[in-house]
């Protein structure tokens, strides 16, 4: 038997046995033990499998830029990371602007305002709605990642990824997501517009907030994976396999408002 059918014969005998993913993850195992690591091979692998929750939060920093390629350099390259954040916390906490009352997600987000030089004159100042998404995201990434420090780093570079690498690609999502949707069913698409509904869809929920608030963060972890890596379209996909999921409801509804209102209350559903 050749490597190759060896490797493809536990495979199959892992996921009939329930251990589903172990060969990926000697994978993933082998690819971090390099001494320099191989952004483009990380990035594949990410796009075709979900990552292992051990090593998520390592190859999202790497794959964000948050730490370099070199292994050699990641504990002093996190040490300026910690520092950075003691430094812009202590900032916020000197002119007044968080307290011990502050929630952790609008700490994360006037710490990133001030960074950004976009520090409002006061906490009290209306948010703007990109500071909706900043929160929306923040606070499903408390779920997944247990440090505060990497929280924050990994939801500011993640936002950023947002609104610099896929600043061209996120407003003409709805458009493919009309087109998929067309191709998957038809009469469902027909149904939406009847209603009037296709322009009032949560897009905003969906491709902004990358679904933030609307998934658990069981599915929202596998979906980021593949837009950390380097792909917005999953977004799309996410968005009609909803539509499918809830086919039978969706239909049953007969305005945009009430479609509209079901699916930003979407809140759980399992992607396999």
């Amino acid at each position: 038997m050749t490597e190759d059918s060896q490797r493809n014969f536990r495979s199959v005998y892992y996921e009939k046995v329930g251990f589903r993913g172990v060969e990926e993850k000697k994978s993933l195992e082998i690819l971090l033990k390099d001494d320099r690591l191989d952004i483009e091979k990380l990035c594949t692998f990410s796009q075709r499998f979900p990552l292992p929750s051990m090593y998520r939060a390592l190859v999202w920093k790497v794959l964000l830029g948050i730490l370099p390629p070199h292994h050699e350099s990641h504990a002093q390259v996190m040490m300026y990371r910690k520092e950075q954040y003691s430094d812009v916390l202590h900032a916020l906490e000197v002119i007044r602007f968080i307290s011990d009352a502050t929630p952790q997600v609008e700490v994360y987000l006037y710490m990133h305002r001030l960074e950004s030089g976009k520090l409002p004159r006061s906490p009290s100042f209306p948010l703007e709605p990109e500071d909706e998404v900043f929160l929306a995201i923040a606070k499903a990434m408390e779920e997944m990642v247990e440090d505060s420090v990497d929280c924050y780093w990994i939801t500011r570079c993640f936002v950023n990824q947002l609104n610099s690498k896929y600043r061209d690609t996120l407003p003409q999502l709805p458009k493919a997501f009309e087109q998929y949707l067309n191709l998957e069913d038809s009469r469902l698409l027909s149904h939406l517009k009847a209603c009037c509904a296709v322009s009032t869809l949560p897009y905003e929920l969906w491709f902004k907030k990358c679904f933030a608030g609307c998934l658990p963060e069981s599915s929202l972890q596998r979906i980021w994976d593949k837009v950390v890596s380097g792909s917005c379209k999953i977004l799309v996909f996410v968005a009609v396999e909803i539509l499918l999921t809830f086919k039978i409801k969706v239909m049953a509804l007969n305005s945009a408002e009430k479609i509209t209102k079901f699916l930003e209350n979407v809140s759980v559903l399992c992607f396999t």
